[in-house]
């Protein structure tokens, strides 16, 4: 079987398991042919974007217990669809990315250089 493998070239890590977070809810921003969002960009939320994506469309902000989500907030990591973090990007808003959890799939929408430009720095 063969790993998912991250923009850097390396096996894809875990974005994020509190909260759950990936389109198959496993932490890790994998996508398959179900995922037409394509949720492979692994980003450490900020205000700023949460904002926008709201203003998009797309409340990730609000808890929906319904589908047992808890809502986010400033600091999370989340996997966003390409095309949004891209938009955030033109938009001057792109959050941060972890890039070691950011899938390769990703390089279709956004440059690596754009994506390491918004790398997490890891203290």
């Amino acid at each position: 079987m063969n790993r998912a493998r991250n923009v850097l070239g390396g096996e894809l890590q875990s974005c994020c398991r509190s909260p759950m977070t990936g389109y198959y809810r496993d932490g890790f921003c994998t996508t398959g042919a179900g995922d037409v969002g394509v949720h492979v960009v692994c980003a450490q939320l900020t205000e700023e974007f949460l904002e926008f994506t709201k203003s998009r469309g797309n409340d990730l902000s609000t808890p929906m217990p319904l589908y047992d989500f808890p809502g986010l907030k400033p600091g999370d990591r989340w996997c966003l669809c390409a095309a949004r973090w891209k938009e955030a990007l033109d938009a001057g808003v792109a959050p941060p990315v972890v890039l070691a959890s950011t899938h390769a799939a990703s390089l279709e929408y956004v440059s690596l250089n754009d994506l390491k430009q918004h790398a997490v720095t890891e203290s």
